[in-house]
């Protein structure tokens, strides 16, 4: 695989990292020195490329979970990968699908589903934020997933289109207020989840999922400890990605 222009290429040494949107004569400068992107144009990944002071980077294509983890801007908490992986595959999301969204915040969920319903499904995002809307749209680009994510600023307290999506997530402050539109805008049997950060407003939101008849109702916290890599003294490292947000599911009943 070469690299060609629009392509994002993560730049690795042994202590700096970089991800790059390839651009026809543009430069990129590090504290180590400026890049050429015109250079990185038809170089192999996994080739050496040189700043004008001689730092060596090695050319890599690079996963979504480094794009999201490491490269894209941050303007909220995102949902880490351990939780978007799990709510992707629980909520069926797949190529050609429609999903609602509501909270796109800095987009990394956003790029997971998008990156699960291409190329014929859409994500439909609304935010009511629109401070978030113009860097969510970036990190999307620097994914190359923006075409299959449509951004509205728009709150869910406004008509959502009726028997529509195919899946739904929302991460919004008091979802139990929207609980109702959201169901009008779900086809039967679609699955939706929500995210929230704390057990009272879990309780909300269950009042609310039983009062409009959805179905297989179910509450999850996923945990994630990593270990220290070093063969003779293997153990948990001091910190953990731990307590994220509890994950709500259900499916719309009749």
């Amino acid at each position: 695989m070469i690299v060609k222009e629009g392509d994002t290429v993560y730049l690795r040494s042994k202590k700096n990292k970089f991800f790059i949107k390839v651009e026809k004569d543009k430069i990129f400068s590090t504290h180590k020195g400026n890049i050429d992107l015109n250079q990185l144009i038809g170089k192999k990944y996994g080739e050496i490329i040189e700043t004008h002071k001689g730092e060596q980077f090695l050319i890599l294509k690079p996963s979504l979970f480094e794009i999201i983890l490491y490269g894209i801007k941050r303007n909220t908490q995102i949902i880490y990968p351990k939780d978007s992986a799990f709510i992707t595959l629980k909520l069926g999301i797949t190529d050609g699908m429609k999903v609602l969204e509501s909270g796109i915040g800095s987009a990394g969920l956003t790029i997971v589903m998008a990156n699960a319903v291409k190329p014929n499904g859409k994500i439909y995002s609304f935010e009511k934020e629109e401070k978030y809307i113009q860097q969510a749209y970036k990190n999307l680009q620097l994914a190359n997933l923006e075409k299959y994510v449509e951004i509205q600023h728009k709150s869910l307290e406004e008509p959502l289109p009726e028997n529509f999506f195919d899946a739904g997530f929302i991460d919004v402050r008091e979802p139990w207020l929207y609980i109702k539109n959201i169901k009008n805008s779900l086809k039967n049997g679609a699955n939706v989840g929500f995210l929230v950060p704390t057990t009272n407003q879990v309780s909300k939101v269950l009042e609310s999922l039983q009062e409009e008849n959805f179905l297989d109702i179910e509450v999850v916290e996923l945990l994630e400890r990593h270990y220290k890599p070093v063969p003779d003294r293997l153990r948990p490292e001091d910190r953990m990605v731990a307590h994220t947000g509890y994950l709500i599911f259900a499916k719309k009943g009749i």
